[in-house]
């Protein structure tokens, strides 16, 4: 757990959650057994995908902690809206975000761009996350190390 302005903050990056290159649509009920409980004051958990092994291999406790944030596509599903404090949305062109992911992720990800980009283009219409978001930020202009989600 990080301090943030002396505040316990932890961050989940949701392309832990995932089930695989497809498995970005039904990410939110991962959601469930993380959220819900952490809003109660109890542990939440979630299951850790191994990318290499092309399977759920642990599942991950989270304490409660006084500042979740969780980083990543299908993060803002609206079932859970009762339970965010703020949604942020962060634009870029497609052909930038494709560019940023690329040197992010390499040869692991180039194959599987086309289909993730429109995988991903249903689930945030889907859950209308742009139009839900309480803050937008263009992040065109913004250089985002190699290492960055």
């Amino acid at each position: 757990m990080a301090l943030v302005g002396g505040v316990g903050c932890r961050v989940l990056h949701m392309d832990a959650m995932y089930d695989g290159w497809d498995g970005l649509p039904e990410v939110h009920t991962q959601l469930a057994t993380l959220l819900p409980p952490l809003a109660e004051g109890r542990p939440g958990r979630y299951r850790v995908y191994d990318w290499r092994l092309g399977r759920y291999r642990r599942t991950v406790e989270v304490p409660p902690v006084p500042l979740l944030v969780l980083e990543g596509v299908g993060s803002g599903h609206p079932a859970y809206d009762a339970l965010s404090t703020l949604l942020v949305w962060l634009e870029a062109p497609l052909a930038l975000r494709r560019e940023r992911a690329l040197a992010r992720d390499g040869d692991d990800f180039a194959p599987h761009w086309e289909a993730w980009a429109a995988s991903e283009g249903e689930v945030l219409a889907r859950d209308r996350t742009r139009d839900r978001a309480d803050l937008r930020l263009d992040t065109t202009d913004v250089a985002v190390s190699p290492e960055a989600g």
